[in-house]
This record gives C-alpha cells, structure tokens and sequence, in this order.
C-alpha cells in the first residue's frame, strides 16, 4: 500500500467519521454521567468490538454473517433493547428533587461501562460486511495481504479512538460544570442520548 493510497482511505475514514452514531453518543453519555477517564473504558469496549469485526471481515466470515438474517436481526435488536433500558434507567435516577443528588454515588464497575461500549459496537453486526467490502478498494493485490489489513485496521482505530476522545471529553468538560438540578438534567440529557442510539441502531435495522 502506498503512502498515497492511505491518506485517500483516512479521508475516507473521516468522511465516514463525521457524523455521530450509536457508539459516539454512548461515550458522550458515560462521559457526562461517569467522566472522561472512567469513560475511556466503553471507548476500549467498541474499539474492541470494532478489531474482532475487522478481524472477521479479513477471514471471509462477512458472506457467512451477511447470509444469516435471523442471527442479524436477533443480535441487532437485543442491542437496541439494551441501549433503551440503559437509557429509561439512566433518566429515572436522575431526580432533580433527589436531596441525596450531591452526594458521592458507588461508582459503575468499569467492566460494565467496557461492556456498554462493547455491545453496542457488537449490535451492529453489519459492521463486518462494511469493513469488508471498505478494504478491498485500499489493498493492493500485488502486495502481501495481512500487513495491509493491518494498517487499515489500526489508522480506523485508531482514528475512532480520538473520535471518542473528543466526544467524551467535551460531554466530560460541559457536565462538571453543573451542579446540584442541573447536574441531573444533564444526566437525563445522556439518558437520552443512549435512547437516541437506540433509535439510530434501530433504523439501521429497518433501512439495511
């Protein structure tokens, strides 16, 4: 691959990159109800999701996934069903009346916030036909496979990664500045981004 054909395919990455989805609004809600450094750990769960779907598509299996329609939608829609529970769950405990909001709540596991991050890059299972059918057009046949998917694999991951980064620090940066009933509207806010994402993951299902 040629010096050339990556800046092509990293424009590419963030056209693609330039509008939020699933993924990006749910590191903006556990930013803003966890903090940034906390948050890192759903950055690390959908980068995760993202390296075994390109995995997936680099070892053939995007026509065996993209045949199996019942195994898409069950997938799928078990993401959306999570993302709007988090969401309806995130927004209840939000009460602005609460006398006990102030004080310092027990903080989710990372693990959990790692798994948030992983499933709803997981949901869209997708994912592996469109990264297969990316690659191809940036990998030259006349030189070695692997090496080149790897490059490809690691300049998105990488790229999504600061995408997420900056998401979640500005969510992270906007929520340390409200305190007390503004706090929990804020939190609402990001229990409504998750609802968002669920609707967006949701039409992906319908319109794909």
């Amino acid at each position: 691959m040629t010096f050339e054909v990556w800046l092509v395919y990293v424009a590419t990455v963030l056209a693609l990159m330039s509008t939020p989805g699933p993924s990006q609004l749910l590191m903006l809600s556990n930013s803003a109800a966890h903090g940034f450094r906390r948050s890192l750990a759903t950055a690390a769960g959908d980068l995760t999701a993202n390296a075994l779907q390109m995995l997936a598509a680099g070892l053939g299996l995007a026509a065996v996934i993209a045949a199996s329609g019942v195994a898409l939608t069950v997938i799928k829609w078990a993401g959306v069903a999570y993302l709007i529970w988090l969401g309806i769950r995130m927004i209840r405990k939000a009460d602005p009346t609460d006398p006990h909001l102030g004080e310092q709540r027990p903080e989710v596991p990372q693990r959990h916030l790692w798994l948030q991050g992983f499933l709803t890059s997981a949901a869209n299972p997708k994912a592996v036909v469109f990264f297969a059918a990316l690659f191809p057009q940036f990998i030259q046949p006349d030189a070695p496979f692997w090496p080149q998917l790897l490059v490809l694999s690691a300049t998105y991951i990488v790229m999504d990664g600061c995408f997420l980064s900056v998401y979640g620090a500005g969510a992270s940066w906007v929520s340390a500045r409200f305190k007390g009933p503004a706090k929990a509207w804020i939190e609402r806010i990001g229990g409504g981004f998750m609802i968002i994402a669920a609707v967006l993951l949701g039409l992906k299902s319908v319109v794909r």
